[in-house]
């Protein structure tokens, strides 16, 4: 597969996983958003960050959001 230029299996493992992380990251910061109670419109402007800032908007929920949760 080098002769073509094409990646190896471990060079694939790596894509795969840089590739993966960022999405199985903000499915489970939209889902634990989802599941968690807010004060007032809270979770509306977290699921909307992290819709709309799928990266950056998962780790600022990760971060910031989590400690808002109603216990």
């Amino acid at each position: 597969m080098h002769l073509l230029g094409m990646p190896g299996g471990a060079e694939m493992l790596i894509i795969l996983f840089i590739i993966s992380f960022p999405v199985i990251l903000w499915i489970v910061a939209l889902v634990d958003c989802l599941k968690s109670n807010f004060a007032g419109d809270s979770k509306v402007v977290w699921v909307l960050v992290i819709i709309f800032l799928p990266v950056l908007g998962s780790i600022l929920y990760f971060l910031i959001g989590r400690n808002q949760k109603i216990a």
